[in-house]
């Protein structure tokens, strides 16, 4: 089976309803797709492995070999997946302790946990769009630990380290990106008012 964006999001929507982690990883898929366009890469394989790298997380919480992302790495391999996308989701995931020897795996990893910044950052803007962002309130919200607590910043600044670009760069891409899809991503400003 070749593996399309299409394949791989009509997976990621019967495994996930919660919408907030559709849209998590939307966002990773459209920061791995700067990346994947960027580099010439085969943008259709990152676009479906961002997809699908936390598709199993909302059956499979646990992070343990019966847990995310081994059971959903698992249900791919089963399903003929790429090893490229097995080892990167693998990858995307510390606790696996699965090296990231590939640069899909390394920008997988890098997008995933800043995303979730820059998320928190949009939704606690009055207007609730991601347009709106800009990187100096970025780099304000990353020094306060206080800030979405749950974003892994020394996990950001590895990211960023293990594909050899600057932290802040890589920020402004990962932004970027998101906001050429806010509306996708219902970061577009829908959301105002607490709607």
């Amino acid at each position: 089976m070749t593996w399309t964006r299409a394949d791989a999001y009509e997976l990621m929507t019967a495994w996930t309803e919660s919408e907030s982690l559709r849209h998590h990883m939307l966002a990773v898929e459209a920061a791995v797709v700067a990346y994947a366009e960027r580099e010439g890469a085969d943008v259709e394989l990152w676009a479906a492995t961002a997809l699908l790298h936390d598709f199993d997380y909302e059956r499979h919480p646990d992070l343990g070999p019966g847990g995310h992302p081994y059971v959903g790495v698992a249900h791919l391999r089963s399903l003929g997946a790429p090893e490229a996308m097995l080892d990167a989701i693998m990858g995307h995931a510390d606790h696996t302790g699965a090296a990231r020897t590939t640069r899909l795996a390394r920008v997988l990893y890098a997008c995933d946990e800043v995303t979730g910044l820059i998320t928190a950052a949009a939704l606690v803007r009055p207007d609730r769009d991601v347009r709106s962002v800009e990187l100096p309130s970025l780099k304000k919200k990353f020094k306060d630990k206080a800030f979405a607590r749950g974003v892994d910043r020394e996990g950001v600044r590895r990211g960023a380290e293990e594909l050899d670009v600057d932290l802040w760069a890589h920020v402004a891409t990962v932004l970027e990106a998101m906001q050429r899809r806010a509306a996708e991503l219902t970061l577009d400003g829908r959301r105002a008012g607490g709607g």
